[in-house]
Order: C-alpha cells, then sequence, then structure tokens
C-alpha cells in the first residue's frame, strides 16, 4: 500500500494554487512517476497529493506571434515527441525525451514534471539548457518568468515556493531557428535506466558555414544540468574540423565537476564528458549538413 494521506484533483491552475494554500504540505504531481517509485520504496510518507495530470490548460505545444515556442508543462514526453512543432523545430528536444525511460512512463510522465523534479539526470533539463529555455512560475503573487539556469538551485531543488507552479516552458525564436542539435544519453543499460552522464549539443552556422553558435550542455557533470561556457566561447566563429572537435573534447572536461556514485567514479565521467561531447558536436553538424563534416 502506498502511504498516503490525502488525493485532490485541481479543475484549474487557480484551484491548484489554493489547493496548495491550505495545505502546507501538499506536493502537486502531474504524472506522477517520480512520487509513485518514491512512495512505493517509502522515500515519502503521509503523502499529500494534488493532482494537475487532467487540467487541459497546462498541456500542449503551440507558437506565439514572435515565433516562441510554448511547452506546456502537463505535456507527456510521448506528446511532446510527437508533436509537430517539436518535430519541425526541436526534433533533437523530442529525440532527448524519447530517452526518458520506457514507453509506460513516457506515456505518463511530463517534461514539466522532469524539470521541477531537480535532477541532475533529467534528460530535458540539458536541451532545455542549450535552448535558453525561459520558464513561466504561476503563484499567489501573480506570474514570474524565470531562466532555467536560475531555477535549478541544487540536487532536487528549484526555484519553486510552495504554491507556485510551472505553467510554461518558453523558447525564444533566436535560440531555435537554424539550429540543429543532438543528445547523448550514456547509461550502464540500453533500458530503461538513469543516465549516468547526458550530453547536449545545439549549433548554427554562419553564411559562411562557420560555427556562429554553438551550446555545449550536459546532466550529471555537476549537482545540477551545466553550459560549458568557456567552452562553448572557444568554438564560435571557427570552421568545423577535427582539431575544433578535439579541442571542444579537452575544454568542457576542465569545465564540469562530477561526482563519484554507485553508477559511475568521477574519472570515468570525466572521460565520458570528453569522448561524448565530441560525438554530440559532430552529429549535430552532420545535422546542418555543414561543409567539412
Amino acid at each position: 500500500m502506498f502511504d498516503i494521506t490525502s488525493y485532490e484533483e485541481a479543475n484549474s491552475v487557480q484551484h491548484a494554487i489554493d489547493l496548495l494554500a491550505a495545505n502546507p504540505q501538499a506536493q502537486l504531481i502531474a504524472g506522477g512517476t517520480d512520487v509513485i517509485i518514491r512512495l512505493r520504496e517509502g522515500k515519502v510518507s503521509d503523502a499529500n497529493l494534488i493532482s494537475i495530470h487532467d487540467l487541459d490548460e497546462l498541456k500542449g505545444v503551440s507558437i506565439k506571434t514572435d515565433g516562441t515556442i510554448v511547452i506546456k508543462p502537463v505535456t507527456t514526453f510521448t506528446s511532446l515527441a510527437e508533436h509537430p512543432i517539436i518535430k519541425q523545430h526541436l526534433p533533437f528536444l523530442g529525440e532527448a525525451v524519447s530517452t526518458v525511460g520506457g514507453p509506460q512512463t513516457r506515456h505518463v510522465g511530463t517534461i514539466g514534471g522532469n524539470v521541477c523534479n531537480g535532477a541532475t539526470s533529467a534528460d530535458s533539463a540539458s536541451t532545455l539548457f542549450a535552448l535558453n529555455a525561459r520558464l513561466c512560475i504561476t503563484g499567489p503573487s501573480g506570474i514570474r518568468t524565470s531562466t532555467i539556469q536560475d531555477f535549478y538551485k541544487g540536487p532536487g531543488k528549484v526555484a519553486l515556493t510552495h504554491g507556485e507552479i510551472l505553467t510554461a516552458i518558453l523558447i525564444s525564436p533566436k535560440d531555435y531557428l537554424g539550429f540543429s542539435g543532438h543528445y547523448i544519453k550514456y547509461t550502464l543499460r540500453n533500458a530503461m535506466d538513469i543516465a549516468m552522464l547526458g550530453c547536449s549539443v545545439t549549433v548554427k552556422l554562419g553564411i559562411d558555414h562557420s560555427v556562429a553558435d554553438f551550446r555545449l550542455a550536459f546532466g550529471v557533470a555537476a549537482p545540477t544540468p551545466m553550459r560549458c561556457l568557456r567552452t562553448e566561447a572557444a568554438v564560435k566563429g571557427h570552421h568545423f574540423s577535427e582539431d575544433l572537435v578535439e579541442r571542444v573534447g579537452e575544454l568542457a572536461v576542465s569545465e564540469v565537476n562530477p561526482r563519484t556514485s554507485w553508477r559511475a567514479s568521477k574519472e570515468y565521467r570525466l572521460q565520458l564528458v570528453g569522448e561524448l561531447s565530441k560525438r554530440a558536436f559532430r552529429k549535430a553538424m552532420s545535422k546542418t549538413g555543414g561543409k567539412g563534416v
């Protein structure tokens, strides 16, 4: 039996905020895939759950008139990967969330839950970092916006106060138009495992086929997902070459701070950082169709 003290279903975002305000012990669930696992393992007791799973206002993907892509947080991984807007503009984000768990988990789990869990291993997070995603958060005081970088505060910690709800993920056109990308999830086994390391690269070519923009983000390379800004700066403006690829691998290792866990040692993860950053760079470049790839 799961140790659940109370369970309520919100009928609107405001209703969910009101329910949270009325119960300081309550926590939100969307797909509930992570919460149910913690309940089953006995890591959560006396759970007071408020479900936002059925709120249509928190589901779907759209584009604003200014080109901003809006991803609602209760969109399941499967729905996100199969959405025409994602396939057209952000296929590499769809590929990233398609690595989450098994089909059953992807049919129920949501991108908002993936982000709000605060896990550095979240498969959507490193690509959202590379896309400079912004998060709309609604609470008792109204709506505020946060960069995804500022949202992650530490292992399992995010910048949500009690009563606040993630209500949208925003991707600006300057962060996706003309970009290609690639995500690599490295695991102990090829079946429903958490990432030992996740690596996401997005790249945009200039008119002379040099690398006009380059973004490198990791999961599980630090306590939170992270960008390698010095590596990115060293790549921009240069033409693609194997020497540049090797440079990416060398610099990336100098910027990360992975830890040793039962899944892998710090030294092994550092080796993965060097290798996966090179592989992801090559693959992202191949998707651009750029010269020299």
